[in-house]
């Protein structure tokens, strides 16, 4: 017994020596390790298996690399309630809105996220001038970011686009709700030289990336499909067939002259269509005949039961060269 009691008063006299040169030894935690000693996974999302996962990658930017020094959010020296925030904050923080300039936030993400082409026309874009920040469409303290994900990004781009979501739901239309394509299959969000974000210079260029067979060049080329798809379809979805912003023949005739006009063709009174003309043995339009008439447009047909190759075509036309 008194040897143990020996002991254990050397052991306390030990720890109280020891005690005070191992708390000073003892480095406080510094940058997202002092972070985390308040902020753990009670208040944020585990995002350790994404690019931005600080414990999984040290090459990966930590809190202070986004959200700034914020020392008066770590220390509070002044004592102030509630806590100031940090230097830097995102999208919504403790159910309101960050104040934080949408430069300034943009600029953060900026600092390694603009080294590629994706983003180089960034400044000056149209999402830019409206106001959006990487942290509107984008989500950090994740493993998986919603707008990464091909069959939920179009979600994200609804929120503003409620136009298109209803483009979309239409019986014709691209594959989109089916998760086959999504918007940024044709669409760079963060800037383009080409007119709607689209990703090539022009529109057309745009649809060639899966349309080839309609790029030609053609013998007889329809001067509107080289000029803009979207002339006659709408690209997000329609109710006609083919995405068409109109059915035929109307869709035609908003460019091409119906025959029937100026009193040529058929309905147009045309002499010798139905009835004889002077110099006539039979009249041109018979049970038997065929031919260029209004005929076939006002029995529920349209300009393309002839005319199959409206993108163009290489087959002779003696009396349309131009497929006019």
């Amino acid at each position: 017994m008194r040897i143990k009691r020996v002991f254990a008063i050397a052991g306390l006299l030990v720890s109280g020596w020891l005690s005070p040169a191992w708390a000073a030894t003892e480095a406080e935690p510094t940058g997202a390790a002092f972070c985390v000693t308040c902020h753990d996974s009670d208040d944020l999302t585990d995002n350790s298996r994404s690019a931005h996962g600080f414990v999984a990658d040290k090459r990966a930017p930590d809190c202070i690399s986004c959200h700034g020094a914020s020392e008066a959010h770590t220390y509070n020296p002044s004592k102030i309630s509630p806590q100031p925030k940090p230097d830097v904050t995102f999208g919504k923080t403790f159910g309101k809105v960050s104040t934080v300039a949408a430069d300034d936030r943009n600029r953060s993400c900026q600092n390694c996220h603009d080294k590629d082409q994706k983003r180089a026309l960034w400044s000056g874009s149209t999402h830019e001038n409206a106001g959006i920040t990487c942290d509107t469409c984008h989500q950090v303290h994740v493993n998986k970011d919603k707008i990464l994900n091909k069959k939920a990004q179009a979600d994200t781009c609804y929120t503003c686009h409620k136009e298109q979501r209803t483009q979309l739901n239409k019986p014709s239309h691209h594959p989109v709700p089916e998760g086959k394509m999504t918007c940024s299959d044709c669409h760079n969000v963060h800037g383009s030289a080409g007119p709607k974000l689209v990703k090539r210079d022009s529109i057309n260029d745009t649809c060639y990336t899966c349309h080839a067979e309609k790029r030609g060049p053609f013998v007889q080329q329809h001067d509107p499909v080289a000029e803009d798809c979207s002339t006659c379809h709408n690209s997000h979805g329609s109710t006609i067939a083919g995405m068409l912003k109109t059915r035929a023949p109307m869709l035609c005739q908003q460019c091409h002259t119906p025959h029937v006009s100026g009193n040529v063709g058929a309905l147009g009174g045309q002499s010798g269509v139905y009835t004889l003309a002077p110099g006539q043995t039979l009249p041109q339009v018979t049970s038997l005949s065929s031919g260029k008439n209004v005929v076939n447009l006002w029995q529920g047909r349209s300009c393309m039961n002839c005319h199959t190759q409206v993108h163009g075509s290489n087959s002779p036309s003696s009396t349309n060269p131009l497929m006019r």
